[in-house]
């Protein structure tokens, strides 16, 4: 009976210290809410380490150059609850990395529900994941905003234009560097899988395979042009097309960024069963003196000028 009291007794406090989902590292402070988490960081630079779970909460970053870093990369998740009526995460501190997170299920009525809000500061993502919403990533166009660089990530299940304004896997606009490296999108469900408004690229290493795509639009689309390089990717036409025309489109909004120089080499593509047939590998409206070399094609064109 004494051991069963002892037992009772040490249960509460057992419960007690159990360790809060979000710790901040620099402090070792513990907070229940990701959104507690960010708010006492302030306009610091700290690393939120974040417990496996999945949490139906939001954060808006106001300031502080943040790193939110999953303890267990693949094991966080963050699903369908919006802050600001944009995003899971809604970013404008001096600057964000979000390593080994996964985002999924986000719909607003706009039609850009978000993983991530990308509004103030550099961006860096790693080895996390975008999954089943409106829109994977968006924001960019504040002057703060000079580079984003996403690497080892997965986007699957995203786009849509149904809304008056289509929303894409990733949309930015940065007047600097976007670098896209050995990611993966698939399964697109509108709109263009890479949306860029940026003076330079940096897309290789990448898979964008298109074969269960469903109403979907480019691969690639450099809205204003741009200049830098698009290499070593491998890409697959897919059937369900709302726009087959082309997979990599260059200025097709606007001649805001120079595009002289764009290199465009060493990637494969090739075409589903059933894909539309003869789209241009590259659709360029710039004008501009495009380099394309070693790239294998099948069943498409490889240069349009528009």
């Amino acid at each position: 009976m004494r051991a069963i009291l002892l037992l009772a007794l040490a249960a509460p406090a057992a419960a007690q210290e159990r360790p809060a989902p979000f710790v901040v590292a620099e402090t070792g402070q513990g907070y229940a809410t990701i959104d507690e988490a960010v708010t006492a960081i302030r306009d610091d630079d700290a690393t939120i380490l974040i417990a496996p779970g999945t949490y139906r909460q939001c954060t808006v970053q106001t300031g502080g150059k943040i790193v939110f870093k999953a303890r267990q990369p693949g094991t966080v998740i963050f699903e369908k609850t919006v802050c600001e009526d944009k995003a899971g995460f809604v970013l404008r501190g001096r600057g964000s990395t979000i390593d080994g997170v996964v985002f999924r299920g986000y719909a607003v009525s706009d039609g850009n529900g978000a993983g991530i809000r990308h509004e103030m500061g550099d961006l860096t993502i790693t080895n996390s994941m975008f999954l089943d919403s409106q829109e994977g990533i968006l924001g960019g166009g504040h002057e703060t905003v000079r580079r984003v660089s996403i690497d080892r990530t997965t986007f699957a299940g995203l786009g849509q234009c149904e809304t008056e304004n289509c929303s894409h896997a990733i949309y930015l606009a940065v007047d600097g560097e976007v670098s896209v490296t050995r990611s993966r999108f698939e399964r697109g469900t509108g709109g263009h899988y890479v949306k860029l408004r940026a003076r330079r690229v940096n897309i290789t290493d990448s898979s964008f395979d298109d074969s269960a795509g469903k109403k979907t639009n480019y691969m690639i689309d450099l809205s204003e042009g741009g200049t830098g390089l698009i290499a070593r990717n491998t890409f697959v036409q897919g059937k369900s097309k709302d726009n087959h025309s082309g997979l990599i489109v260059v200025a097709a909004e606007g001649r805001t960024y120079p595009s002289a120089g764009l290199r465009i080499e060493d990637n494969v593509a090739s075409m589903a069963p059933g894909a539309p047939p003869n789209p241009a590998f590259v659709a360029d409206l710039s004008g501009s003196t495009i380099e394309l070399s070693n790239n294998r094609l099948s069943g498409m064109r490889a240069f349009e000028r528009r």
